[in-house]
């Protein structure tokens, strides 16, 4: 199985099962991922969710393997209409959680790995774990609302450099800019995690969605118009 899901105290861990692949996305962990996140929200049994990575690694973003075959089947009219929408069916998922989303970020998170992150409501990292989001290096743009998103956490400048230039991000200066909570050791960062998403777990459920909503709506609607400037741009830089 791509994807672990353990229940305990209300606190549902869905942990990335792909360490021979540094815990990437393939097609299948982007949808097993999306379902468990609308099966969580739909469970009234659930009421925080905490992810997090199997191994030393948090996730290496999207399957570049996978990607281009994918890229292959759809340029050769092979593909299916469904074909390799995944990742927006994973981040349509993640916007849309209405309930505490908390990361435990246990070593490198690239692409999706680190863009990700800002979706979440409470993330720790692990000391020494290293954020990048190599777009213009792989010839891509910018995805999950992180052309967005990542201005409001670094400031204009710390973000261009990390989506221009693919500048890594420090656990220290992921948690300076806001963007995690606090670090900690490696070996202790999903236990620390567990223990704050326990404590929000025991707080009443309809407050927590309830102040979930009123705290992310403020922003849905340039999350959304990002996504899709994003999407966009990905699709042409595609074609060409």
């Amino acid at each position: 199985m791509v994807l672990g899901v353990h229940d305990e105290d209300k606190v549902r861990t869905l942990t990335f099962r792909r360490p021979e692949a540094a815990n990437s996305f393939s097609e299948e962990l982007y949808r097993a991922t999306a379902a468990a996140l609308d099966a969580a929200a739909a469970d009234d049994g659930v009421s925080v969710v905490v992810l997090t990575g199997e191994g030393k690694v948090f996730s290496a973003g999207t399957d570049l393997k996978e990607m281009a075959a994918i890229a292959q089947a759809v340029a050769s009219g092979d593909a299916t209409p469904d074909t390799g929408k995944g990742f927006q069916i994973l981040m349509d998922a993640v916007v849309n959680f209405p309930k505490p989303l908390l990361a435990a970020v246990n070593g490198p998170g690239i692409g999706l790995g680190l863009t990700i992150l800002p979706h979440c409501d409470l993330v720790l990292i692990a000391e020494g774990a290293k954020l990048s989001a190599p777009f213009t290096t792989m010839g891509v743009a910018p995805e999950a609302a992180s052309s967005y998103l990542l201005p409001r956490y670094l400031g204009p400048q710390k973000a261009n450099l990390v989506l221009l230039w693919g500048h890594p991000l420090t656990a220290e200066e992921a948690v300076e800019a806001g963007l995690a909570l606090r670090t900690c050791p490696r070996e202790k960062v999903l236990a620390e995690t567990l223990e704050l998403a326990r404590e929000l777990a025991t707080k009443p459920l309809p407050s927590l969605l309830a102040t979930k909503r009123v705290i992310t709506e403020a922003h849905r609607d340039a999350v959304l118009a990002a996504r899709a400037r994003e999407d966009a741009a990905f699709s042409e830089l595609l074609k060409g």
